[in-house]
């Protein structure tokens, strides 16, 4: 590649492999199945599919074609787009918020090695509930263990990075992504196949629209926007990395479909297996760190070679999963520090690796030896977490719809998403539509549900 030439993707499997991996995540995986377990199973499934159609679609075609026009970083695509204005400042809240959601993901991430040592050691077998939990308690407030698996897991994402778009990224999505689908499939088949699973199965299949109210409603959109990594400044950076003949909004629907399958797929993991052993799925870690390695025991109790090998299985799809999401965070970032600032990719990452492993810290040892130490209530790891989630991400995805539908040159939009008029899409008005007047609406509704 010459001196001065921007990186590319070098094949369309790639773009979309890629996009998809910015996507999917431990959220896929817990925070999914946890809302569809919480309004209403297969009901809040038809929703969440709406909403994706209806209002994420448009988003990260936005997002696309942000990313793609300006061929920038996600802070440099809207100076490039709107010099000596405001909007600047959406893209640098971005960076920031990729910069502070991989300084607490990467410590949650950490942990998946973690268990997957103790899967493959078989540290698992005659645990009772109690026991998963003083175990989890004690594992995450240990002062020393989860950061030493937070350092590993980003020196893992930082030496993909450092290799750049092509040798890098999109190699390591090629390799991780179909993995991650066998592991999926391989896990639901085994989950299906226990006795009584079928109530789980029926509970994802059999809607049942009593539950659906506003709630449901609002976290159907909230997940959909979690589930495409909308707001993070992720998938605007990769889409600088698109050739002009990559077909946007296909690459959306694509992005859209992979990540619904792996959020679906999750749930014929977690539902029948639970069900199965009579254990009704709760949130967050406890999910993944507590029920589920009890829920295998107690499934293939018969069979502890099967439990073992499961369980070390489930601990490799959250690893790559998660490893999959911070490569696109990181790179959000080292983007931004290597074309704003001119410094080469290498030290740009390590900047990045060093930032995020210093913040990363204090984000672990707030959940034991720091405790006590809060920030208008919350610990670190807690106000990190809620000043992106309920905050930057809104407000990101807000802004991305209306700079979209009002801001941009209407003659940008046509020429991005049809490829200067030589692509048919049918749906373009429909598109433009929704980022004018429902998108800014319906987050601003997000934005306030979040907030309490």
């Amino acid at each position: 590649m010459a001196k001065g030439e921007r990186a590319n993707f070098g094949s369309k499997i790639g773009v979309i492999l890629a996009s998809a991996g910015s996507a999917v995540g431990l959220g896929n995986v817990w925070r999914f199945p946890y809302e569809t377990g919480n309004h209403g199973g297969a009901a809040f499934i038809l929703v969440y599919l709406g909403c994706v159609l209806l209002l994420g679609l448009p988003i990260l075609i936005a997002e696309f074609l942000i990313g793609r026009h300006s061929r920038a970083n996600t802070a440099g695509a809207y100076q490039k787009l709107a010099p000596g204005t405001q909007w600047r400042w959406v893209g640098r809240m971005s960076v920031l918020a990729g910069f502070l959601i991989l300084s607490y993901y990467a410590v949650v991430s950490g942990w998946t090695l973690e268990y997957i040592l103790q899967a493959a050691t078989n540290s698992f077998a005659g645990k009772t509930s109690a026991d998963f939990i003083a175990s989890f308690q004690a594992f995450s407030s240990n002062p020393w263990r989860p950061v030493l698996w937070l350092i590993v897991f980003l020196l893992a994402t930082h030496v993909i990075i450092v290799k750049g778009v092509e040798k890098g990224i999109e190699k390591a999505s090629k390799i991780m992504m179909p993995a991650l689908f066998i592991i999926l499939l391989v896990l639901a088949a085994c989950s299906v196949s226990l006795p009584g699973a079928m109530e789980g199965v029926e509970f994802l299949m059999k809607p049942d629209f009593s539950k659906v109210d506003g709630s449901v409603f609002l976290s159907a959109m909230g997940q959909s926007f979690y589930s495409l990594s909308l707001g993070m400044g992720c998938l605007c950076t990769y889409a600088s990395y698109f050739s002009k003949d990559t077909n946007l909004p296909k690459t959306a629907l694509s992005v859209g479909v992979i990540t619904t399958c792996v959020s679906i797929l999750a749930g014929f993991i977690i539902f029948p297996a639970a069900f199965s052993v009579g254990i009704q799925p709760d949130s967050g870690p406890s999910l993944i760190f507590i029920t589920l390695p009890n829920v295998f025991q107690q499934a293939f109790s018969g069979i502890p070679v099967i439990a073992c090998a499961l369980s070390v299985l489930f601990y490799i799809l959250l690893a790559m999963a998660a490893l999959t999401s911070t490569i696109s965070l990181h790179e959000v970032v080292t983007a931004y520090l290597h074309e704003e600032f001119h410094l080469s990719r290498r030290k740009a990452a390590w900047l990045v690796t060093g930032g995020c492993t210093f913040l990363g810290i204090f984000c672990s040892l707030s959940l034991g030896v720091l405790k006590g130490y809060t920030v208008f209530g919350l610990g670190i790891f807690d106000l990190f977490d809620f000043v992106t989630a309920k905050i930057m991400l809104p407000l990101a995805g807000m802004c991305i719809s209306i700079f979209t539908g009002w801001y941009l040159d209407r003659r940008v939009v046509w020429g991005e998403i049809t490829n200067d008029g030589t692509l048919k899409v049918p749906v373009y008005r429909a598109v433009i539509f929704i980022l004018k007047y429902i998108a800014p609406v319906i987050v601003s509704l997000i934005f306030i549900n979040e907030l309490g």
